[in-house]
């Protein structure tokens, strides 16, 4: 297989594993009974924010990567582990009710909170170099798609799915930690 396209596989299980946190959020918030058009302002929202958090944090990691070398995959791959133990953790904890409402500068906050994973992961894809315009394209569709699917779906169901899908989310980020730590 082409490296390249071993590359894209890897980004879109990444951005996958982003936009379930997304999903699971959404799940919930979705329980709000939302207008279609506040869904899809919603889903946009979040999805622009995950484009723009891992750009910064790709920036940030390809500043790393030059002045550390190989030092910074290794920082890579254990931000890559804390976020997804982070994920599985708040995804069992017994907070399942969401303090932010999607409104105004509530959607901002909401789409940001949402995101901030989507930094770190940025950081580590930063420092190992991946290629920039395929990660921001993946994140920011992923996160706009699964964010829509869970506002739906939280619309017509109960809220237990979404913390099996954040744990869903974690696992495949602590996965993709563990391979920049030992490659194989």
């Amino acid at each position: 297989m082409p490296p390249i396209i071993g590359e894209l596989i890897t980004i879109i299980i990444m951005a996958f594993a982003l936009g379930m946190d997304a999903f699971s959020i959404s799940l919930g918030m979705g329980m709000y009974k939302l207008r279609l058009r506040q869904v899809f302002k919603i889903g946009i929202t979040i999805g622009i924010f995950h484009i723009f958090m891992p750009l910064f944090g790709m920036l940030a990691g390809r500043f790393l990567s030059d002045q550390f070398g190989a030092v910074a995959v290794y920082i890579g791959g254990g931000l890559l582990l804390i976020l997804g133990v982070q994920m599985i953790w708040s995804s069992l904890a017994n907070n399942e009710e969401s303090l932010i409402t999607p409104v105004g500068f509530g959607l901002i906050l909401f789409a940001l909170s949402v995101s901030l994973d989507s930094f770190s992961v940025g950081l580590t894809l930063g420092i190992y170099g991946a290629q920039t315009v395929i990660v921001l394209a993946c994140f920011g569709a992923g996160a706009t798609l699964l964010s829509w699917l869970g506002l739906m779906i939280g619309r017509r169901v109960q809220d237990w799915l979404g913390k099996y899908s954040e744990v869903l989310g974690g696992a495949i980020l602590l996965f993709f930690g563990i391979k920049l730590l030992f490659p194989m």
